[in-house]
């Protein structure tokens, strides 16, 4: 469903007041999505907290949920930076659609600058994915854009509770690299990032340095366009459900 511009759709979907819940798995991720209207839940990157916390979080304060932040890539085309916007979710067996009313003005403004935006499926999964092979296998079996770790739970959790939802990850890591397991193991209990750990590491084992440094250049890409998309949940202003 798009909206035209010039369409007025107010009376029929009036404006509700209440904040839409943001679901980030890292505290950079939850620090863009902050702001007015915007309730922000983050992780830390690990799906047992991201359900415990959804546990008692209230759903009638909130009118929608958006999963928002990187992603690990699965399609070979795309490369960090790039935007992928939810057409569903899917885990094992279970598919979740993911649906937003934003008009095309609004996904031209995500393709400003040199990011890609594409439309496409996310995977989620309980653990990161690590490993190139494993990468290729996983678009193998669901055809998906991109892997992430929160928006499957945040799909599930919104159709429990009958509010709309969408799903906006950017490329970090594209398919074709494989992450060092220290960027896995520095994730700090609040979602951040530990440097000291991960300094601790190349000093014990300086053949990472080259992995790290390449990772943490395609993160910075990632979080840079993760920022120039906020417009995406700005969007939300008109959040009711898509017809897919």
């Amino acid at each position: 469903m798009n909206l035209g511009e010039g369409e007025d759709f107010s009376a029929e979907y009036p404006i509700d007041p209440r904040p839409i819940l943001i679901v980030t798995g890292l505290l950079q991720e939850a620090r863009i999505a902050a702001g007015p209207g915007m309730a922000v839940i983050c992780s830390s990157s690990d799906p047992r907290q991201l359900r415990a916390l959804l546990t008692v979080f209230d759903p009638t304060t909130i009118r929608g949920v958006i999963s928002f932040g990187v992603a690990g890539g699965l399609d070979p085309s795309l490369k960090s930076g790039d935007v992928v916007v939810a057409t569903e979710v899917m885990a094992g067996d279970a598919r979740w659609l993911a649906g937003l009313s934003l008009n095309e003005t609004l996904l031209s403004g995500l393709a400003l600058g040199r990011r890609r935006v594409v439309r496409g499926g996310l995977a989620g999964v309980e653990e990161v994915v690590m490993a190139r092979a494993r990468k290729a296998a996983l678009r193998s079996v669901t055809g998906a854009a991109a892997v992430d770790m929160e928006s499957h739970i945040a799909a599930d959790y919104a159709t429990k509770a009958g509010l709309p939802f969408a799903a906006l990850r950017v490329i970090s890591d594209p398919a074709d690299r494989t992450l060092p397991a220290l960027a896995k193991a520095a994730i700090k209990p609040n979602g951040d990032i530990d440097l000291r750990k991960i300094l601790k590491g190349v000093v014990r084992n300086p053949r990472l340095l080259r992995a790290l440094v390449s990772t943490g250049i395609d993160f910075n890409r990632a979080l840079k366009s993760l920022r120039g998309c906020r417009g995406f949940l700005l969007g939300g202003e008109s959040f009711i459900p898509a017809d897919l």
